[in-house]
């Protein structure tokens, strides 16, 4: 049964949430809970969705009108996407007759090829005697000439010691031997030549197996992502290549389409039910790299999700996608001379002006400062951190500063609330060192990528605790990385507790508590070194 009723007497959200960010309502936190009651009941379900799963609830109206939910998760489960209690794949592209398993047989059997070619005592034993040949070749080759020399020195002896020397005798000597160097490199050449075929000819058979490999892998790619046929609220179809031809050249990433939001759409559609309202929410560890907390609720990906759910809700009252506002104020100037100013930046305020018109510390500066010249904005603060900004006057004084930024010089000191306790599980002080680089398909979070992640070094000190027992904690970045102080602080290889009110590395709060207390930077005028604290 994938449709259970949902008992309630809430009242229904009148427009339905957008899956790509939103407000959890009331309704899908009662399914949500119900589903969690659900899972715990499977002791399968449970040892699988421990590593790592992503769930999903659509909160729905049938014909009746009874309110009711589906259910669905991210990709596979326990090998499966056809458990009863959860809507079922878009496209079930595992029968185990089906043409996707017949050909990932097929290009299973194209590796094991490979792999048998590469690992054969054939190859092994072609790939010897081309290096015997070589080397053999080069040995004799060399002892020869060597040989030659020789009889060249003894010619030469003989001719400045005796007058009666037979000189045709020592011509014929002479060119012998250099005839026998070329037969003895013809015969050296042929033989290495006969072992280069044999190779080659091993090498191209692994070759043409790897180009059969990728064509029948695209093909059979393509194939799937054209079985993928999504639904929109006004009845229209669309495959996946389709869908994504608006958005990239290439193909869909790998996994398009078995996301939770797609699968929950497509089955209320197929099934004539009405969306009301979605919520999915992560159960488990956190991937490797990345920033997950179990029973924590998240948007849809935007990567694999974005263009799909673009086209599937079409038909539907959706609510736009929820962001936090910026905040309409004035940053109290901390410090000010001729030549630059430092500001307090309230929590939600823009660093420089975004899409939706509202005061940012750059057009606070131009107001301000209306005979300044240049960028002004030297760094900048996410919108919901709070803090102290340098701003410059000057072009040359924006210039002096931004090298100092690039060559570290400046020294800056944030204070965070974490949303629990850690003094208990990590020492007071210490350094995190977690390369980073972006999720490429859910921006704008980060993930730590030890391979191909910037280094992102950030040193800590727990200094106390508020009245509710949260830690506080100050960090140091030594580098300036993108969401570095929030990832290092969430991530489990880091302190492992998410800053309080961080939306997307840990839980919505008042706001977010990170702020950017001290900076410390040499004056590019007056060369004083400016320590400004807030």
């Amino acid at each position: 049964m994938r449709f259970h009723l949902l008992h309630t007497q809430m009242s229904l959200p009148h427009r339905m949430n957008h899956p790509m960010g939103y407000v959890v309502s009331s309704c899908c936190e009662l399914a949500a809970n119900e589903l969690q009651k659900e899972i715990l009941t499977h002791a399968d379900w449970i040892e699988e969705a421990e590593k790592g799963k992503m769930f999903g609830v659509l909160v729905v109206e049938n014909a009746e009108r009874q309110t009711g939910f589906l259910a669905a998760y991210s990709g596979l489960l326990c090998g499966r996407a056809d458990w009863d209690y959860f809507v079922p794949a878009v496209f079930d592209y595992l029968q185990p007759d089906g043409y996707f398993k017949q050909e990932e047989t097929r290009i299973s059997d194209i590796n094991h090829q490979v792999m048998a070619i590469e690992q054969s005592q054939q190859l092994k034993a072609a790939e010897k005697a081309l290096t015997d040949a070589r080397e053999a070749m080069d040995t004799e080759i060399t002892a020869y000439k060597a040989e030659m020399d020789a009889a060249k020195r003894r010619r030469d002896a003989m001719r400045q010691t005796s007058a009666d020397v037979d000189e045709e005798a020592l011509i014929r000597e002479s060119q012998f031997m250099k005839a026998e160097l070329r037969r003895l490199r013809k015969r050296h050449t042929e033989r290495v030549g006969e072992c280069e075929q044999l190779l080659k000819a091993l090498h191209e058979k692994v070759n043409t197996l790897r180009r059969e490999r990728h064509q029948r892998s695209d093909a059979l790619q393509r194939w799937l992502f054209q079985q993928f046929v999504m639904m929109n609220a006004k009845g229209e179809q669309r495959n996946l290549l389709n869908i994504f031809e608006e958005y990239t050249d290439g193909l869909p990433p790998a996994g398009a389409g078995e996301c939770c939001a797609p699968r929950l759409l497509q089955y209320a559609y197929t099934h004539h039910l009405r969306p009301v309202s979605i919520a999915e929410f992560w159960w488990g560890q956190s991937p490797v790299g990345e920033v997950r907390r179990h029973l924590t609720y998240y948007p849809a990906c935007r990567g694999k999700c974005l263009p799909i759910l673009t086209f599937m809700l079409q038909g539907i009252d959706v609510e736009p996608i929820h962001q936090e506002k910026p905040l309409d104020a004035t940053p109290d100037i901390v410090y000010e001379d001729e030549w630059l100013m430092v500001v307090n930046k309230p929590a939600g305020m823009l660093s420089v002006p975004g899409k939706v018109e509202a005061t940012s510390v750059w057009s606070f500066a131009r107001e301000h400062c209306p005979e300044a010249e240049g960028p002004m904005i030297v760094h900048r603060l996410d919108m919901a951190t709070s803090g102290l900004m340098v701003v410059a006057k000057t072009k040359e004084v924006h210039r002096l500063l931004q090298e100092q930024f690039l060559r570290r010089e400046v020294q800056k000191t944030y204070f965070a609330v974490l949303d629990g306790r850690v003094a208990d599980v990590i020492p007071q002080k210490g350094t995190i060192s977690l390369p980073l680089r972006p999720d490429f398909d859910d921006r704008p979070r980060q993930v730590v990528d030890p391979k191909h992640g910037k280094r992102a070094v950030t040193e800590y000190e727990l200094v106390g605790e508020d009245e509710h027992g949260r830690t506080i904690v100050r960090l140091h970045p030594l580098t300036g990385r993108t969401h570095q102080l929030r990832v290092h602080c969430a991530h489990p290889q880091g302190l492992n507790c998410p800053i309080l009110g961080d939306t997307l590395y840990g839980h919505p709060a008042d706001r977010l508590h990170l702020h950017a207390a001290e900076i410390t930077f040499l004056h590019p005028i007056t060369d004083r070194l400016l320590k400004i604290e807030e």
